[in-house]
């Protein structure tokens, strides 16, 4: 496969169409992927979430797809945030039911550990990793979202977009060596363990399963999450965060190979 990234953004999105505007150097953007040196980059009409089939129209391999995003909070906490992507039951935004996508493992762990070596110049944001959620879940190439949250006000602010996507792009180059790929259970949706091992490069995080959904996965899902985890050596456990699915879940992960780790 090729070592070149596809970073996508959907018009409709302000913080994603910023980001690409960035990256893109000047050029003029399409719905066709334009080279930019390193990485390619392509706008897409519909909305991110929803770019399952964006593959099939695709003439090469890419290393990744990295989908430049707004964040959006309920709680409009500002937040600078990656994460892969998937469903441990009905999709209610985009994807299909119960299947998660192929992580981007390497490269988020890049993304937000760069983040977090330059936090201070992001005063005010939560710089984190957040729980696999939403779609596309069905794409072949590993997959991440790189975010900008949190309201309009953010999204639209050109010069941070630019600095996100400035970090972005050193991620993108980074050849440093490959870290261990984990796959990772419990928490909340902001899981600030896992966030902590991806940051330190200690881990390439990939699937992350909040405490949440824990009840939703049984052997079927998790042979599902192995399968598309597949490079995963671990298993991170937030020990304490996983309400009262912990002994079920240890037992699922029981022969699966993985050394099965207790933060």
């Amino acid at each position: 496969m090729s070592a070149v990234n596809l970073l996508v953004a959907s018009l409709g999105d302000p913080a994603g169409t910023n980001m690409a505007a960035e990256l893109g150097g000047g050029r003029e953007l399409s719905e066709s992927p334009v080279s930019c040196g390193g990485y390619d980059i392509m706008v897409v009409a519909g909305s991110a979430v929803d770019a399952g089939a964006i593959e099939e129209a695709l003439e090469r391999d890419y290393e990744g797809i990295v989908f430049l995003s707004r964040h959006a909070a309920a709680s409009g906490k500002l937040a600078l945030t990656c994460h892969s992507t998937g469903n441990f039951g009905p999709a209610s935004a985009g994807g299909r039911d119960s299947e998660v996508a192929v992580p981007h493992s390497q490269l988020i762990m890049r993304h937000i550990g760069a983040l977090w070596d330059r936090r201070e110049g992001f005063e005010g944001f939560d710089v984190t990793l957040e729980a696999t959620h939403h779609g596309p879940t069905s794409l072949r190439t590993p997959s991440a979202f790189v975010e900008v949250g949190t309201g309009p006000e953010q999204w639209s602010d050109r010069d941070l977009c630019a600095r996100v996507a400035q970090v972005l792009k050193g991620a993108l180059a980074d050849s440093a060596g490959r870290a261990r790929e984990a796959v990772c259970f419990g928490g909340g949706h902001y899981p600030s363990k896992f966030t902590a091992e991806a940051a330190s490069g200690r881990y390439a995080t990939g699937t992350i399963v909040p405490k949440h959904a824990l009840e939703r996965v049984d052997e079927s899902m998790m042979s599902h999450i192995l399968e598309k985890n597949s490079r995963a050596e671990a298993a991170l456990l937030d020990a304490h965060g996983m309400g009262g699915q912990g002994a079920r879940i240890r037992s699922l992960l029981a022969g699966s190979g993985l050394d099965v780790i207790e933060l």
